[in-house]
């Protein structure tokens, strides 16, 4: 393959060819969270810690996980929205520099993703498209048209996991937190952050015997224009549908 753009980008996100950050050049740093008007709908989350979750083994947690692809049409509450996404993107605290210290590792703490809901079951919750406000640990309201289920199904090339799914986790990359400390080398670190995420709502769901379903299957232009990203600057890098299991 002589001209394979996969080893191209390999090539040249190799430290041989990084020029300098715009952090060693001065630039201020991005903001931690992407910013919302104060008209924008919030709904303010259960509190983390007061979500009653299941005791699970770390162990059984690893070896019972498998990706789920059909679920119960019991929905998801409110409180176990909160924690999966707590334990997918949480914020534990933000230090002096600053930056978030979140409940996933991320290259040198840039945390460069957005996460964005499509909620079909969730008790308590409006069916419709939303972005989960980490700082605040709140859900921002963004698309609640009727439509938005099927668009989000066909940008993820009609799997219909989606529309089965109590909830899909839409994780988008905003390349100015990442690309500010490490140039065109964060694209390699938003890709991995993005595996770290994923993993973690993989094993918190076996938590509250639900299940999840990665997708990086998906039309991303049609996926970036459903939850407003402009492919370049922000663009989609991972999904994943979530649900409960069904009964036995």
């Amino acid at each position: 393959m002589p001209n394979s753009t996969g080893k191209e980008f390999m090539r040249l996100t190799r430290y041989a060819h990084q020029e300098p950050s715009a952090q060693s050049l001065g630039a201020p740093q991005p903001p931690m969270q992407l910013p919302y008007a104060p008209t924008t709908p919030r709904v303010d989350l259960p509190a983390p810690a007061g979500v009653q979750v299941p005791a699970l083994d770390v162990r059984a947690a690893i070896e019972q996980r498998r990706s789920l692809r059909s679920y119960s049409a019991q929905p998801l509450s409110l409180g176990e929205l909160s924690f999966l996404l707590w334990a997918s993107q949480g914020v534990q605290k933000i230090t002096e520099r600053p930056v978030t210290l979140r409940n996933v590792p991320s290259a040198g703490a840039r945390h460069a993703f957005e996460t964005f809901v499509l909620v079909n079951r969730v008790t308590g919750l409006v069916p419709g498209l939303y972005r989960f406000a980490a700082i605040e640990h709140a859900l921002l309201q963004v698309d609640l048209c009727a439509e938005v289920a099927a668009q989000t199904v066909r940008a993820c090339h009609d799997q219909t996991m989606v529309a089965r799914a109590a909830a899909t986790f839409v994780w988008v990359a905003v390349l100015e937190r990442m690309h500010w400390r490490y140039g065109e080398r964060g694209y390699r670190y938003l890709h991995l952050d993005a595996g770290h995420i994923c993993q973690n709502l993989y094993l918190a769901a076996e938590a509250l015997g639900a299940g999840a379903c990665a997708i990086a299957a998906f039309d991303d232009d049609l996926l970036n224009q459903v939850v407003g990203a402009d492919g370049e600057q922000m663009f989609a890098v991972y999904a994943a549908a979530l649900g409960k299991r069904p009964q036995a």
